[in-house]
């Protein structure tokens, strides 16, 4: 018999009382399937539950569940009933003596049994292994589908669990999602030994249940670095964008002992963009989670760590070393580094967004929120090309896509190609010189009330969506004390430390900075978080290139 086209080895499961029978069961379905299907014994109906709820947690299909009807405390009419909240699908055969066909017959309408065995069924060839044969192909061409290894239970308009998918996603973190109303939801929390009050519930790929998980609790569990491989290293690059993937790339192949350390997810704002189309090299354009997962990929080729979930507090001179100090105490030390933390978006100050982020109001693309647009109204507030992207992306599915734009006209902040493409979509409309006055719902958003800048006249219409893009805040206020920033919080490098014609306050080599060096010898910037950079993808993974270059050219002469 061949094996199902699933991942996991498909289970046949055996309940008896009767640790000989039991066994003889057992041997008899291993002798025929032993090779394509695990059989799993159990003596007991309380301890066939436990085990299909272990199994239900790794993401294991069952395809047979055969129980015997006499069994004490709970018999196999009773086991049967409760397995079918666990596994559905399972096909459900009952052994029973002559004695009790009649409650055979009885439980086909009470647990929808699918078959019954006469005890014994000597011999198998004739009496067992036909009967399994049809309930196993008739399985097969059921509809079960093999569910991905992590699965999350969450409630669809929760911030937490929103988080909780974007994590995985960005990080290419394959996993299922299931409401907590659905079925398939309901029977994963009563699993876990979850009432719901709690979520979201992540089941990792090894079947543990993790209750409303912290990113770096989660990133471990399934799978992804977070721990460094060493204490020391070359260079400690500190972001996961383009500018500090394109480090890490050039970094490692050029053989520096290379980690880059990430917060969240690889691919900065660039990561959420769903088509870059101005990227060279990408003529029909890429999508920001494809150009992050090749870099990515290319970085872990040329021997580069990548640890995912870490949050940086603190950079520290210690003689020739440069320590990166972790949010929980620990740390990594190297000869360099190079800074490349990126922007984050400028938070709406409108009242009623707060409570509502993550529940109809993100900020940045989510695009796992995307596919829940389908033919949904959508407003979509900033003017730069990542709200230009993102507009052209969710008008694919949604009614309607609605540009929010404080200044006059989309020409002055973003692409002239993005311009042209809004013009021409015709569900797409863009709305000038117009800000969110409140945001307004209970559980998720409901309502929004729009001003004109102008005029001062407020509007207030229906709206489920709304994807925040404007402005960008440099990630840098844990340099505070070491690295001097302009007024806004950027980073001051090479040129910019040294207007005046003299080197920065206490500069004691006898060279001035270099061109990405910060006022920290042997620190350097790369990307949208130095002042004055361009804000470009292609930009920042050459600044992360030459920083990389800059660093080189520290270590010949430290």
């Amino acid at each position: 018999m061949a094996q199902p086209s699933d991942t996991a080895r498909t289970v046949i499961m055996t309940v008896d009382d009767d640790p000989g029978v039991s066994r003889g069961v057992a041997r008899d379905l291993r002798r025929r399937y032993g090779e394509s299907y695990r059989i799993v014994r159990a003596e007991s109906g309380a301890s066939a539950l436990e085990a299909l709820r272990e199994l239900k947690l790794r993401g294991d299909l069952v395809a047979v569940i055969l129980a015997d009807y006499r069994m004490p405390q709970m018999n196999g009419i009773e086991f049967l009933e409760q397995a079918l909240d666990v596994y559905p699908g399972a096909r459900r055969v009952l052994l029973t003596a002559y004695a009790d066909t009649g409650a055979a017959i009885d439980a086909i309408n009470v647990v929808d049994l699918d078959h019954y065995l006469l005890k014994p069924w000597d011999p198998p060839e004739e009496k067992l292994y036909p009967v399994l044969d049809d309930l196993l192909e008739a399985w097969r061409c059921s509809d079960f589908r093999p569910v991905p290894a992590t699965k999350v239970v969450g409630h669809r308009w929760s911030a937490r669990s929103s988080e909780v998918r974007e994590f995985l996603a960005r990080n290419q973190v394959p996993y299922r999602w299931y409401s907590a109303e659905e079925p398939e939801g309901a029977r994963l929390l009563a699993a876990a030994g979850q009432d719901g009050r709690r979520l979201p519930l992540v089941i990792t790929p090894d079947g543990a249940p993790l209750v409303e998980p912290e990113a770096p609790e989660l990133a471990a569990r399934v799978g992804l670095a977070t721990t460094p491989a060493a204490d020391f290293y070359d260079l400690v690059v500190i972001g996961g964008g383009p500018a500090g993937l394109g480090a890490a790339v050039y970094g490692a192949s050029e053989g520096l002992r290379t980690v880059l350390v990430e917060r969240s997810a690889t691919g900065g704002q660039a990561g959420q963009s769903s088509r870059i189309e101005n990227y060279l090299g990408f003529p029909d354009g890429v999508s920001g989670g494809q150009l992050t997962d090749r870099a990515r990929r290319q970085a872990a080729k040329f021997g580069a760590e990548i640890l995912t979930a870490r949050e940086v507090t603190a950079l520290e001179v210690d003689g020739a070393a440069r320590t990166v100090r972790f949010s929980d105490g620990s740390a990594v030390a190297a000869h360099s580094v190079i800074l490349a933390t990126g922007v984050s978006y400028r938070q709406l100050t409108a009242p009623g967004t707060d409570d509502l982020t993550g529940c109809g109001v993100f900020y940045g693309s989510a695009l796992t929120e995307a596919a829940s647009c389908q033919g949904h109204d959508v407003y979509i507030v900033g003017g730069a090309n990542s709200a230009g992207q993102a507009a052209m992306y969710l008008a694919r599915g949604a009614k309607s896509v609605t540009l929010l734009v404080r200044g006059d006209d989309l020409a002055a902040s973003m692409s002239y190609y993005l311009v042209q493409q809004i013009n021409d979509a015709p569900n797409i409309t863009v709305r000038t010189r117009t800000v969110v006055d409140s945001a307004h719902g209970s559980d998720h958003l409901e309502q929004l009330t729009l001003r004109d800048v102008g005029s001062g006249a407020t509007e207030r219409v229906d709206a489920q969506w709304m994807f925040v893009f404007i402005g960008a805040a440099p990630l840098t206020h844990w340099l505070d004390g070491t690295v001097l920033r302009d007024e806004h919080g950027f980073i001051l490098a090479g040129p910019d430390l040294t207007a005046d014609g003299r080197p920065p306050a206490g500069w004691e080599l006898d060279r001035p900075p270099y061109h990405l060096e910060t006022n920290v010898p042997g620190v350097f910037v790369a990307g949208d978080a130095r002042a004055e950079s361009a804000k470009r993808v292609a930009s920042a993974v050459g600044e992360g290139a030459m920083a990389v270059m800059l660093v080189h050219r520290y270590l010949e002469q430290s």
